[in-house]
């Protein structure tokens, strides 16, 4: 990004408002690096002794994260903010003669002269080393900032201020589904807990949610190609032909056939894809590969794989196919719920008009909106001509924004 300025803080050109906004970039990188550490170190060590012996509270009392604030007697904080006023007001106070975030006494990690410690700095004589080093600062000191705005909001949100927070759990690491690149991806800390009933739960309910939608995705598809003949309902005159697809099917199947599809489904639900606790999620006796097996609809022993590597492909594939089925039945609903389309023209460009003057590479012909799926010919000719139109208009005056800068018509 090089410098980047978005707000145009710094065009004015000041040399003494960026040496003060640098100031403060310094202070506040520096402080959330010792913030994250703060976060993290704790989780691992804490102090011996007492944090308060007059009230009792010691430091292995103390919880972790934002939960601390309410714990800290007042004197605690009263110290605190007398050792940071004694650094602000005098050891760390800045010099307008020095660079923006440089002590006199203090060098390499802001070891240095103080109450503390009384030693010469570290310093680097070789030019390069030091601005790498002082690169490097800036640049950590802008990752810590957003690290500990996002612990701090995972933190008051979720509640987890341990290693939970930046390292996936590990109860359940070796299970199905834990795929790179994510590997065991529980963003919510939803499995933190290492209960095993509440997991195998959750991955019934993710695999039967995957399989729907994964039949409703070709359920989406299909009916652009192919339709049962006959009727849908006989005593109303409705034929299969006559339901639209997508979203608008809802409103025309009659109330008896939500109930036909109802009582299927339960059938199912309750009876033959009812979950034993015994074997694992998704897994339903008398049923094997692709979910064929003994039903009041079949009655063969169903296809197994015998090779364990085999069977353990197979059903990574299957999570991973019903989660992406999921994200794209959510695509499919909502673009049939705003754009209207359910054709074909929902996954597959348009080619009306693929040999025009426009059309490049790398999205070839690109209509998101399927405004030419029609292959009217002349609204597509009338909005060629307006985006010509508009982008002439623009040309002129991206010009008409940079000209003015470097030249201007004498006179009045």
């Amino acid at each position: 990004v090089g410098f980047w300025d978005p707000l145009g803080l710094a065009q004015d050109g000041d040399a003494d408002a960026f040496k003060r906004r640098r100031a403060v970039e310094l202070k506040h990188g520096r402080i959330c690096m010792l913030a994250c550490v703060g976060y993290i170190v704790q989780e691992y060590f804490r102090w011996p002794g007492y944090l308060s012996p007059a009230q009792g509270i010691k430091f292995s009392d103390m919880p972790s994260g934002i939960a601390a604030i309410s714990k800290v007697p007042l004197e605690g904080w009263l110290q605190i903010g007398l050792f940071l006023g004694h650094y602000e007001g005098y050891f760390f106070r800045q010099d307008p003669k020095r660079a923006p975030g440089d002590f006199e006494g203090y060098g390499f990690l802001g070891v240095g002269k103080n109450f503390i410690f009384n030693y010469d700095p570290i310093e680097f004589k070789d030019d390069a080393v030091r601005k790498q080093k002082l690169n490097a600062e800036i640049a950590n000191g802008r990752l810590a900032m957003v690290a500990l705005m996002a612990m701090l909001f995972q933190n008051g949100t979720v509640g987890e201020a341990g290693p939970a927070m930046w390292l996936p759990s590990a109860a359940f690491e070796s299970e199905l589904g834990v795929q790179a690149p994510v590997g065991f991806w529980d963003p919510l800390g939803l499995a933190a807990s290492g209960d095993a009933a509440d997991f195998k739960r959750r991955r019934a309910v993710e695999l039967k949610h995957g399989r729907i939608c994964m039949l409703a995705c070709i359920g989406y598809i299909v009916p652009e190609y192919f339709k049962w003949p006959g009727y849908l309902s006989p005593s109303t005159g409705l034929k299969f032909a006559d339901v639209p697809n997508g979203i608008a099917a809802v409103s025309k199947v009659p109330v008896e056939g939500w109930l036909q599809i109802a009582l299927f489904l339960g059938h199912y639900e309750g009876y033959f894809f009812r979950q034993d606790p015994k074997r694992a999620p998704g897994d339903f006796e008398g049923y094997g590969f692709l979910g064929v097996g003994k039903n009041f609809i079949f009655n063969f022993e169903p296809p197994t794989l015998a090779d364990p590597e085999a069977r353990k492909k197979k059903l990574n594939a299957e999570i991973a196919n019903g989660r992406l089925a999921m994200v794209a039945l959510m695509a499919m609903l909502f673009q049939n719920g705003t754009v209207g389309s359910t054709g074909p023209e929902m996954w597959l460009p348009s080619n009306a008009f693929e040999g025009e003057l426009g059309v490049q590479a790398p999205v070839g012909f690109w209509d998101p909106l399927g405004l030419s799926s029609g292959g009217d010919v002349d609204a597509f000719k009338r909005r060629r001509a307006v985006e010509l139109k508009h982008g002439r208009i623009c040309m002129l005056a991206c010009i008409g924004y940079i000209v003015p800068e470097y030249f201007k018509w004498p006179g009045y």
